[in-house]
């Protein structure tokens, strides 16, 4: 039940402190999770990162299911996931209350461009965490160029297309490559 509770408290603090989605929750979740818990590897972390972008829901939430499942089961993946999930309700739900009078205020304009800012340095931040721990074979940074490259020239040329499709093409592309260094090793 201690371990359940430290889950709760540890993703609820998560939960309510952090801008942005999963994204800009990495960089916390790394430090809490895995350097000061030590409840999973940097490797851990990013396997679930690949696995919550991939599933249906936030990743923030897909996140602290997981962890949770690790440390406690069912019972801890409830306490984790009811942990990250309660401040953003409390917090939507106080501010529907008094909404216009919320938006009205002007320092609450400057505020959200500064959390704007410092979200977008946190995913940043994340994604190069990401690619220094990350194994880098010909595959993998091939992979990284031709994403990176097609994302610039669609914003570039502000053409609409889903991450989505990235995704599903990079796992496509691992099976693929999976299956072609497979056959290798048993023409051997």
């Amino acid at each position: 039940m201690k371990t359940c509770l430290d889950l709760f408290w540890t993703f609820f603090k998560l939960g309510l402190f952090t801008f942005g989605g999963g994204y800009a929750m990495i960089p916390q979740l790394k430090e809490i999770v895995v350097e000061k818990k030590k409840w999973a590897t940097m490797d851990e972390v990013m396997e679930i990162i690949a696995i919550a972008e991939s599933t249906p829901g936030p990743i923030a939430i897909n996140m602290a299911t997981y962890i949770g499942f690790k440390q406690s089961k069912v019972l801890g993946s409830l306490c984790s996931t009811i942990g990250v999930i309660l401040p953003s309700l409390i917090i939507i739900y106080l501010i529907s209350l008094f909404f216009n009078q919320f938006l009205a205020l002007k320092f609450v304009n400057y505020a959200f461009v500064g959390i704007k800012c410092a979200v977008a340095f946190l995913i940043l931040r994340a994604g190069l965490d990401m690619f220094k721990k990350m194994k880098k074979t010909i595959f993998s940074l091939s992979i990284f160029i031709i994403v990176f490259s097609l994302l610039i020239i669609f914003e570039l040329f502000a053409i609409s297309f889903s991450s989505i499709i990235f995704i599903l093409c990079g796992g496509l592309l691992g099976i693929i490559f999976y299956g072609i260094s497979q056959r290798k090793k048993v023409s051997e």
